[in-house]
């Protein structure tokens, strides 16, 4: 697979990575309202310097033969080869994290947090965030992943919900080490490999973790399959899948009530990581295996949607309905066909932001009840009407509706599974998602609509302030927008396509 770059005179990839850094390294010690002006400041400036990333990028460039990355910028930083470049995929990501790093901030301030240094690390996390989506050097994603992993655990730990969060930080800590340790692993032994393949030249003695000179690199298939699997279960556990999820419905019960768990699952960084350097580095590996994840993705699907209506509590129901969408995500991407990857990078945005607006959605509930028991629950529509409406349009988009980014994506998935598996399994992906329609309207019509089965004279039953109108109307809008005008998206993104889909045979080419 070969890659072309094209330059800017203007650094906007190191700007947007710079700009939140920046800003954490003056909110550590900055509090209240300069703090919460602040923030909100930056993470609009990045939002919109994302918005205009998108408009100047040109979607014309590109060819079967070669990826074309634009903005590219190559620099040394500490010691380390920086090499910074974006296509349609990436710019899809970084719209993503724009939004929901302006949309955390203003979650942070409705909590009324802006009085402790969490706006500091939020942005922070935004900014190794950006570095991630913009590089195409698979070491500086793994450490950018790594300051990432560390920042979000400091989230969950320093503002959890729950009065022993040891237990909970214990987990997500084992099995993010275990994440760290594979991506590691798989990145230093495809260094090494191209170094091993460079023996006759010039460059005998260097290791290079540059997307470009890994993806023309053969890796013989023994190495293969091995680098392939320490990479895939390092951001499996990262995204999570089947079976790799175990710390998952704990962080999301007892940990931080929605900052961190949206900048943990929202942006599927996970996924991103397998389209940016899994699939173009290691086709024969992810060719001999796909087969196995699908079978494994299928099962997922329906245990954890089985899981999520035994649940009594909201937040590990949604963290249940997690597992089980990003079933169908993974079968949607290892079809490998373009079908597949187009639905597969859908369905990563689409559940990004239905996903992230359940989360705000759950967070403002347990802000105004203190709970998220659902036998505890009810009645909260008559005063959070637009908390209702945005919990039901997240969970419509998540099951694939009409009109929400959900549909087109669950269309595609479901062409490229029964072209390349068959009935069998596509019936069985369309039945999990049939089946996370039951528990998402369950858990809507038991917190929203049912009477409260407990006493709720402690509710918060005040009108919305702004910062929640602020949330719930931008969640509103994006979805819908997304979905009805979908096609800009895949227009954005269809030339990044071209090259694995003729990587993987041009498998499931439609006009």
């Amino acid at each position: 697979m070969e890659f072309l770059e094209t330059y800017s005179a203007l650094p906007i990839l190191e700007i947007m990575q710079l700009l939140p850094l920046v800003a954490a390294l003056l909110l550590w010690k900055m509090r209240n309202m300069p703090a919460a002006l602040l923030a909100i400041v930056a993470s609009s400036l990045e939002l919109i310097l994302a918005i205009y990333l998108y408009q100047i990028f040109d979607t014309s460039i590109g060819s079967a033969e070669a990826v074309t990355m634009q903005f590219a910028n190559k620099a040394s930083v500490l010691g380390l080869p920086y090499h910074a470049a974006v296509d349609g995929i990436g710019i899809l990501f970084i719209l993503l994290n724009g939004l929901l790093g302006l949309l955390s901030v203003l979650f942070v301030i409705f909590r009324g947090l802006h009085n402790t240094s969490v706006l500091a690390v939020v942005t922070f996390i935004q900014a190794v965030l950006m570095s991630q989506f913009m590089t195409v050097d698979l070491l500086w994603f793994v450490l950018m992943s790594i300051l990432e992993i560390i920042a979000v655990g400091v989230l969950l730990y320093r503002w959890a919900t729950y009065i022993d969060p040891q237990p909970m930080i214990f987990t997500y800590a084992k099995f993010m080490a275990i994440s760290i340790i594979l991506m590691v692993i798989g990145t230093l032994m495809l260094g090494w490999n191209f170094s091993a393949h460079q023996l006759n030249t010039v460059e005998a003695s260097r290791w290079s973790f540059d997307l470009y000179d890994l993806a023309k690199t053969p890796v013989e298939p023994a190495i293969g399959t091995f680098i392939f699997f320490t990479l895939f279960y390092g951001f499996g556990i990262r995204i999570p899948v089947f079976p790799l999820h175990g710390w998952l419905p704990i962080a999301m019960q007892h940990g931080n009530v929605s900052v961190a768990p949206v900048l943990l699952l929202g942006l599927k960084v996970g996924v991103f990581g397998l389209l940016r350097f899994v699939f173009p580095i290691l086709p024969d590996a992810v060719n001999d295996w796909h087969n196995i994840i699908v079978i494994f993705a299928m099962v997922g699907i329906f245990y954890a949607a089985v899981l999520a209506m035994r649940q009594t509590n909201l937040r590990r129901l949604m963290a249940y309905g997690v597992i089980s969408h990003t079933g169908i995500l993974t079968i949607g991407l290892f079809t490998l066909s373009r079908n597949g990857f187009e639905g597969g990078i859908m369905l990563a945005i689409n559940f990004g932001l239905a996903i992230s607006a359940l989360m705000f959605m759950t967070g403002l509930i347990w802000e105004r009840t203190n709970t998220s028991v659902m036998s505890r629950l009810g009645g909260l529509f008559e005063f959070l009407p637009l908390a209702g409406i945005a919990f039901l349009i997240a969970g419509l988009a998540i099951v694939g509706m009409p009109g929400t980014p959900g549909f087109d994506a669950v269309h595609f998935v479901l062409e490229a599974s029964i072209a390349e598996f068959g009935a069998l399994i596509t019936i069985a992906a369309a039945l999990g998602n049939v089946t996370a329609a039951g528990f998402l309207l369950f858990a809507f019509q038991k917190a929203f609509l049912s009477e409260p089965n407990s006493d709720t004279s402690k509710w918060d039953k005040n009108s919305a302030r702004l910062t929640e109108q602020a949330i719930t109307i931008t969640v509103i809008i994006v979805i819908l927008g997304m979905g009805f005008f979908s096609e800009l998206w895949l227009d954005l993104f269809e030339h990044a396509l071209d090259g694995l889909s003729n990587l993987y045979g041009n498998r499931g080419e439609h006009e």
